[in-house]
């Protein structure tokens, strides 16, 4: 499928400007062979995780006779997607891509992307049902698989166990016990404050974040099941459902994490000054590193009617070629077959593996704090699949930034959630590359 100048325009709508801003590539490793070139890989990994996927690309690597790779690391955010369409609409695409599968459609449908082939992938060992479904299922248009989870990385909570049994909130074994509604919530974090050493209670950093009150919002959400649409030309929500759960998310930061940032939240439950915190499992590793603790984990817990929480994940794509090489595309499906079974490095960094042999492993179920939160790959709360949704876009951004005047004070639920309304039938009154 031929990518035209709309489909481009459209799956890197508001991102142009930003490809002027992307930084100098940087080879990570390098390959070539003399059947298929060098497999051009690019991803936007760095720190911690850009180590443990170079440390998997050399394993694999040293694995698999004749294969060799080339990784291209960009900086995260709109300018990484922004590339990536454009070296897909201009002929220059790489032969395997990351991307979030909550920006999957805005690429999918505008023909940016090509599908895998699934017979291919079983020569090498892998299959669909060796891969999370609820994350392949969202990798799939038109009748083709053209994303294939890596992981999936949630929105968890992460607790000091033995301040948490002072307060009776865990079981004999330390797991996390169900709170029974908002207000039991409430009441927990009242438990919390008292028993604690400083009065600190839960910690949940959001001001000047441009993605956690998103987070926090769509996992409650979720959890009621009340309509969440983005297929129309307006928005379709249930504006009651939507103002009481940001007046809940109002006395949840209430009295102490009203003016926090993600980064104070994490210093303070590094410090042991708070005993529990609402934060991505991509902190685990850190965490793990805590003096003195016995650290707990668990999924984002259930508020409401069903357990949810917010999550997206890291998907392998073949970006479009107009005329792709069958042996280059061949090495490609093995590459990725053989990241898979290499997964369980990428599993330290605190995500949950797509690939379900290695969650199922003895190995992983000794991976602590991980296993204790990897139940939440099964019930993921993703984004709404709209072109204009997903890490790092605009509309998220505009998002969090109306819930956080609730959140602090300036203005009431019912407006933020007018103001959220407002700025995605902004994105819905655009041209949909589908």
């Amino acid at each position: 499928m031929a990518v035209s100048r709309r489909n481009l325009l459209s799956g890197a709508l508001f991102g142009a400007a930003a490809a002027a801003t992307v930084p100098t590539l940087s080879a990570c490793s390098s390959i070539a062979t003399a059947s298929t070139g060098t497999i051009q890989y690019w991803n936007p990994f760095t720190g911690g995780d850009g180590g443990l996927m170079k440390q998997m690309v050399t394993t694999v690597e040293g694995r698999t006779p004749g294969l060799k790779v080339t990784t291209t690391v960009l900086d995260w955010g709109q300018s990484y997607y922004t590339k990536l369409a454009m070296a897909s609409a201009g002929g220059r695409a790489p032969d395997v891509a990351i991307m979030h599968v909550s920006r999957f459609a805005g690429y999918a449908p505008g023909g940016l992307l090509d599908p895998w082939d699934m017979d291919l992938f079983r020569e090498f060992g892998v299959t669909l049902d060796h891969i999370n479904p609820v994350t392949a299922k969202r990798g799939r248009y038109d009748g083709g698989q053209y994303a294939l989870p890596l992981d999936t990385h949630p929105f968890v909570v992460f607790y000091d166990k033995e301040v948490m049994d002072k307060a009776g909130l865990v079981d004999s074994d330390g797991k996390l016990l169900p709170f029974g509604g908002p207000e039991g919530y409430l009441e927990a974090a009242k438990k919390l404050r008292s028993v604690n050493k400083g009065g600190r209670g839960p910690v949940y950093g959001h001001v000047n974040d441009s993605a956690q009150n998103w987070r926090m919002f769509w996992s409650l959400y979720k959890q009621t099941g009340a309509e969440f649409d983005l297929s129309g030309k307006k928005t379709r929500l249930d504006k009651d459902t939507a103002v009481e759960v940001i007046t809940f998310m109002q006395k949840l930061v209430a009295p102490q994490c009203r003016t926090m940032d993600p980064a104070t939240s994490v210093g303070a439950f590094a410090s042991r000054k708070a005993p529990l915190i609402f934060t991505g499992e991509w902190d685990s590793a850190a965490f793990s590193k805590i003096k003195g603790i016995e650290l707990g984990a668990a999924p984002f817990p259930q508020i409401y009617d069903s357990p949810a929480g917010w999550a997206d994940a890291h998907m392998f794509v073949l970006p479009h070629q107009d005329n792709p090489d069958k042996e280059r595309r061949r090495t490609t499906h093995r590459l990725v077959a053989e990241l898979f079974k290499a997964s369980f490095t990428w599993a330290q960094a605190g995500h949950i593996p797509g690939y379900l042999p290695i969650v199922e492993s003895q190995k992983y179920r000794h991976l602590e704090p991980q296993v204790e939160y990897a139940a939440a790959a099964k019930t993921p709360a993703l984004d709404p699949p709209a072109w204009f949704m997903g890490a790092g876009a605009d509309s998220q951004v505009q998002m969090c930034q109306a819930m956080q005047t609730a959140l602090v004070g300036a203005n009431s639920a019912s407006v933020a959630v007018d103001k959220m309304v407002k700025a995605l039938d902004f994105y819905l009154s655009k041209p949909n590359p589908a």
